[in-house]
C-alpha cells in the first residue's frame, strides 16, 4: 500500500516551508532514513530523511513550492523497496533522524523572519585520493548546498568527477561539468554576443533584447518576504549625523599593528558597537524589538548586536552576544570570526538569532548615506558610511583636514519619537569623536 508523506510539523511555530531541492525524482528507490528532501522555512534550512524504504511513486510538492506543514509531499511504495536504489538514496548515505518529531536544523536563519543559509558539512579526514565518479550505486560525496547548485543547473553529479579529498565534488568541478555558453542574436550589424542567464532563469528573446526571468526562490525569496513584512508593519524615519573621525582613525591606526598580531584584522567596526551599546544604554527603547500581535514593545537588558554580513546566497545578520562585556580585540575577533564562517555557510541557527539591535555597513563601498530597512521585529537599525578626508573650520576659525563619515538610524516611529534617535546618534557621535571615552567600561 502506498505510503503519503506530508510536510512534518519542523518545531517553532513554523507553518510552511520551500522546497529547495529534492534528493531523489520519481522512479527511484530510496532506503529509509537516507536524505529525501531540503526544505527552507523562516527559521532554518531542513534536510528531511525518508521515513520508509520504497520506489518513489510520485513528488507532489516542486522546488521553488511553499507546503503547509501537514501537507503532502511525496508518495513511497513500500513494496518497491527492493529495486535499485538512486545515487542519492544509497543505503550508504549518512543516516538521519527520522522525521517524526522536529527536523534538525542544518543551517540558521537570520533574527526573526530573516534568510538562512545552509553551512557546508565538515570535511572528510585530509587522506589524499585520485579524483573519481561516482557510479550510480556509490554514495555521491557533496555538501547540501552544491546538492542544490548542481539540481538548478540540471547536472547529475553521479557523473562528476570528484577532485576533492575522497572523491569529495567541488564547486570547481561543476564548473567543469558546465561550461558557461554564450548565446547569439542577429543584428543587421552582425551577430551580438548575449550573457549566459543566471541558472533556473528563462530567457524570452524580443527582437535585439533578451529578458531573463529570474525566479525569487530559496534565500532571496526569505529577504523578499522579510523585507516586505518590515515596511509593511513598521513606520520607518531615518535620522542622519555628520561625524568627525579623525581620533577614531589615528587610534585605530595605532591599535591595528598590536591586534594583528593575533591574527585578527581590526576595522573601525569593534568601536562602532561599543558607541551603539553606550547609545543604546542612554535610549534604551532603541535596544527593543516588537511584539505586534499583542502591541507590546519589548526593552532588552542584553545588548546582542547584530553585524549585517553579505554572504553568496544574500544577507545575513550575525550575532555578537553581550557585545557589552567584551573589548575591542575580542569584539574584533568575533566579527571577523561570525563573516568569515558566514561567506562559508557554517553559522549555527544560534549565532543568526536573538539579536536586539543591527550595524549595516559596507566598509569602504559605504557611500554617502542610506536609509537602512528595519531588521523585524527590532525598533532600531545603524547604516555605517564611508570614510573620506575632507577640509572643515576648526574651532579657532581656522582650516585643516578631517575624517568624516555619516551615520544614519533608521527607527520604527510608531513605537520611538524623532528625540529619541537624535539622542542615540548624539550619544554615538560622542563616543566616536572621542573614542577614549569607549574604554571606560571595557572588561
Amino acid at each position: 500500500m502506498a505510503y503519503e508523506f506530508r510536510l512534518p510539523d519542523i518545531g517553532e511555530g513554523v507553518a510552511e516551508g520551500e522546497i529547495v531541492q529534492w534528493f531523489v525524482k520519481e522512479g527511484d528507490t530510496i532506503q529509509e532514513d537516507a536524505p529525501l528532501v531540503s526544505v527552507l522555512t523562516d527559521k532554518a534550512n531542513v534536510e528531511i530523511p525518508s521515513p520508509k524504504s520504497g520506489r518513489i511513486v510520485r513528488i507532489h510538492a516542486q522546488v521553488g513550492e511553499k507546503v503547509k506543514v501537514g501537507g503532502l509531499m511525496v508518495t513511497i511504495d513500500p513494496a518497491g523497496a527492493g529495486g535499485k536504489a538512486s545515487a542519492s538514496a544509497s543505503p550508504t548515505s549518512a543516516p538521519a533522524p527520522p522525521p517524526t518529531g522536529p527536523a534538525k536544523p542544518v543551517t540558521a536563519a537570520l533574527a526573526p523572519s530573516a534568510p538562512s543559509v545552509r553551512p557546508a558539512p565538515s570535511p572528510p579526514p585530509p587522506v589524499p585520493a585520485p579524483a573519481t565518479s561516482a557510479s550510480p550505486g556509490d554514495r555521491v560525496l557533496a555538501s547540501p548546498s552544491l546538492r542544490r547548485k548542481a539540481a538548478e543547473l540540471g547536472i547529475d553529479l553521479s557523473a562528476v568527477h570528484g577532485s576533492g579529498p575522497g572523491g569529495r565534488i567541488l564547486e570547481s568541478d561543476l564548473a567543469s561539468a558546465h561550461p558557461p555558453t554564450a548565446s547569439v542574436a542577429s543584428s543587421s550589424s552582425g551577430p551580438a554576443i548575449v550573457a549566459p542567464a543566471p541558472s533556473g532563469a528563462a530567457v524570452r528573446p524580443t527582437g535585439l533584447d533578451q529578458v531573463t526571468k529570474v525566479p525569487i526562490r530559496g534565500v532571496r525569496r526569505v529577504i523578499f518576504d522579510h523585507m516586505a513584512e518590515a515596511k509593511h508593519k513598521a513606520a520607518h524615519f531615518t535620522y542622519v549625523e555628520e561625524v568627525d573621525a579623525s581620533e577614531l582613525v589615528r587610534i585605530r591606526d595605532r591599535m591595528a599593528p598590536h591586534v594583528e598580531k593575533q591574527g585578527v584584522k581590526l576595522s573601525y567596526l569593534p568601536f562602532i558597537v561599543k558607541a551603539v551599546v553606550a547609545g543604546l544604554r542612554e535610549q534604551p527603547g532603541l535596544n527593543a524589538t516588537m511584539d505586534d500581535e499583542h502591541q507590546e514593545l519589548l526593552l532588552h537588558s542584553a545588548f546582542r548586536i547584530g553585524i549585517a554580513t553579505a554572504a553568496p546566497d544574500g544577507l545575513l545578520v550575525p550575532v555578537v552576544n553581550d557585545a557589552d562585556t567584551k573589548s575591542i580585540q575580542q569584539l574584533a575577533r568575533e566579527i571577523q570570526s561570525l563573516a568569515e564562517r558566514g561567506r562559508e555557510g557554517k553559522l549555527t541557527r544560534e549565532e543568526l538569532t536573538g539579536s536586539t539591535f543591527t550595524i549595516t555597513s559596507l566598509g569602504a563601498l559605504g557611500g554617502v548615506l542610506a536609509t537602512p530597512i528595519l531588521n523585524y521585529p527590532q525598533v532600531g537599525i545603524l547604516g555605517v558610511h564611508k570614510i573620506v578626508r575632507r577640509p572643515v573650520y576648526r574651532p579657532d576659525g581656522s582650516i585643516g583636514p578631517a575624517d568624516l563619515m555619516n551615520l544614519s538610524v533608521s527607527v520604527d516611529h510608531r513605537v520611538q519619537d524623532g528625540i529619541v534617535a537624535a539622542k542615540f546618534l548624539a550619544a554615538v557621535k560622542a563616543n566616536l569623536e572621542d573614542p577614549h571615552r569607549l574604554f571606560a567600561d571595557m572588561a
